[in-house]
């Protein structure tokens, strides 16, 4: 196992609503020191909600992204609010963006995206025993609920409007755990 880099100074070069950019330098086992960017980590992470219904499907819901500036095709997900666990907040915001609570819970993974630049976490969460409930959330406006079978994983791949590996890896991750 390699040594860990020493952390010689953290300095915040920029702050948002949503961001916080620092640059860190370091010093290797070797000698050698290098000087890194990233986007901290600010909160206690988020959540990606699998929600499957007894039918075996999954419920996906359709958002605007302003990263594309378009509609996409994903799961539900957002932060964990101060004094919730995971689960709660994975029932939080499948009410909110879905409008369906849930009774069986279970964690599947914590993931990263680009964790050379990152330190955001999100933790994929299946949801099962569905039932209607909503609550009002922050979204702008109502999202659609689309189902679609787990079963035809494979042909949801190909919709262009379904491009996010977190919600693509957590499907394949859903798939394997319900076959076990």
């Amino acid at each position: 196992m390699p040594v860990k880099p020493e952390i010689l100074k953290v300095t915040n070069t920029a702050n948002s609503r949503l961001f916080k950019v620092e640059e860190i330098e370091l010093r290797f086992s070797n000698g050698v020191e290098r000087t890194y960017e990233r986007l901290a980590n600010r909160g206690r992470g988020a959540v990606m909600i699998i929600p499957v219904t007894e039918d075996n499907e999954v419920l996906l819901i359709r958002e605007y992204a302003v990263g594309l500036e378009d509609y996409t095709l994903t799961l539900p997900k957002g932060l964990i609010d101060p004094g919730e666990d995971e689960h709660q907040a994975a029932d939080r915001e499948l009410k909110e963006e879905a409008g369906f609570g849930s009774h069986k819970l279970d964690t599947l993974k914590v993931m990263t995206s680009a964790p050379n630049y990152m330190g955001h976490k999100i933790t994929a969460v299946v949801a099962r025993e569905l039932y209607p409930c909503r609550l009002q959330g922050d979204e702008p406006e109502e999202m659609e609920v689309v189902k679609w079978p787990l079963e035809k994983l494979d042909q949801l791949l190909l919709d262009e409007d379904f491009t996010e590996a977190r919600a693509i890896a957590a499907l394949y991750m859903t798939r394997s755990f319900l076959q076990k």
